[in-house]
């Protein structure tokens, strides 16, 4: 018999193990490597950044708002950048997590057998009586192995459970964490999204700008006279909602109102969150919930609300899924099924409507109002009003990342633009 030497074998050992410690390694370069690049485009944020803020303070002006311009799609597609970034290191670790889950499931199904061997092992014994063993054609030392040949089963069986216990919370766990990792990246998409449009329509007002003007500054400051709004052009001015009719602005500034008196969440900004909110995600309103929400997560509980609503689920517009998330928002504010059920109660109350309603604007603009106030947007003040704006999109545990900045940022100025025409409409 020929003897392989230790050496022989730590190479075949050493060759085994070669592709996974370079699969590991891999992953940590290509981490490492995403880190980097992270920080320096947020570097160049914080330039674009600088730049904005001292321009904000000159005087209006053709060149002034043509750098702010320049100075905001440039951010903004760092941002997309660094968003990027960040949406492929939860993309790794989301398949990171399924590996595992993957191993875990087949450790389970390995303790299962076990565990089914150890049951049918001491069914048997327990078939015989203690007078069996005792009187049957053993001696003494032959019965005191076979009692403890069972209890050896017994501590088995008691850490077989244990250990498939343990390897299921495990399991449920990872299931969690890789859910809410696909989560994140679907509202980071969707933020993506809507920069992506938002520089769309900068380009075309840097362009528009630039050709009305012809780049003179006489014909620039005439034209931002005429972008001043009288209040009679806002009282016509309609504002819309996602998933409704549109509504008059002055109707959606009376809901607003109402339900800022109630929750001391300021109407603009809540009329900035629904703005926003019907600006994200694809095919508004043309989803199904058989499809396009998450089962059962929001399937049973929208099935509950259109019941007691006495509603068709399959005629109500829910939002369309893209193709890296769930869908099924439902009504002006979007609100998922799950959520909504969270809130329903204290929604009613508020509007005297039993069940409220997603679809209605009052309830869903009260909704809007609760939950900005639940995240803080009470306060009043500006940075607390834009984590609550965060809150609303990615929850509290997500909304002091710099990826979510931008819904934050926006729905700030959306809430500045409906402060002025408030402020215009009350003459002050």
């Amino acid at each position: 018999m020929r003897v392989l030497s230790f050496g022989f074998i730590s190479t075949c050992i050493a060759l085994i193990l070669a592709p996974s410690f370079a699969f590991a390694q891999n992953i940590e370069e290509r981490r490492a490597q995403l880190e980097k690049e992270l920080a320096q485009v947020e570097a160049q944020i914080a330039e674009q950044q600088a730049i904005l803020n001292v321009r904000a303070r000159e005087s209006v002006s053709l060149e002034r708002d043509i750098a702010i311009l320049n100075a905001t799609i440039e951010k903004a597609k760092l941002s997309i950048r660094a968003r990027s970034l960040e949406i492929e290191r939860l993309g790794k670790e989301a398949g990171e997590k399924q590996v595992i889950i993957e191993k875990l499931g087949n450790k389970i199904d390995r303790e299962k057998e076990s565990l089914g061997e150890l049951i049918r092992k001491t069914e048997k014994a327990d078939s015989f009586s203690l007078p069996e063993v005792m009187f049957g054609n053993k001696n003494l030392s032959e019965f005191f192995q076979d009692v403890d040949e069972y209890q050896v089963i017994k501590v088995a069986l008691r850490n077989s459970y244990t250990v498939l216990f343990s390897d299921k919370k495990e399991t449920e766990a990872e299931r969690e964490a890789l859910d809410n990792r696909r989560t994140e990246e679907t509202k980071l998409r969707q933020i993506q999204e809507l920069e992506k449009r938002k520089i769309e329509a900068q380009e075309a007002e840097k362009k528009r700008i630039l050709k009305i003007s012809k780049g003179i500054e006489a014909e620039y400051q005439k034209i931002i006279k005429v972008k001043q709004l009288s209040a009679a052009q806002i009282r016509a001015e309609l504002f819309t909602l996602r998933g409704s009719a549109a509504i008059p602005f002055g109707k959606a500034l009376e809901l607003a109102t109402a339900a800022g008196k109630k929750t001391g969440v300021r109407p603009a900004l809540i009329l900035g969150i629904l703005a926003e909110e019907s600006n994200l995600g694809e095919n508004v309103g043309t989803g199904s919930w058989r499809v396009d929400m998450k089962a059962p997560r929001d399937t049973e509980p929208f099935l509950d609300i259109t019941k007691r609503l006495g509603l068709d689920p399959d005629k109500m517009p829910v939002s369309k899924k893209p193709w890296y998330g769930y869908g099924g928002a439902m009504g002006p504010a979007q609100f998922i099924p799950s959520t909504w059920v969270l809130y329903e109660e204290r929604i009613g109350k508020a509007t005297g409507h039993n069940p409220p309603n997603p679809w209605e604007p009052s309830d869903a603009i009260m909704a809007s109002a609760i939950l900005l106030m639940d995240n803080g947007a009470d306060k009043g003040t500006a940075s607390a009003e834009r984590l609550a704006a965060l809150r609303y999109l990615a929850g509290w545990t997500n909304a002091g990342k710099k990826a979510y900045a931008f819904y934050g940022d926006d729905v700030m100025e959306l809430a500045a633009k409906y402060q002025q025409q408030i402020n215009i409409l009350q003459g002050s």
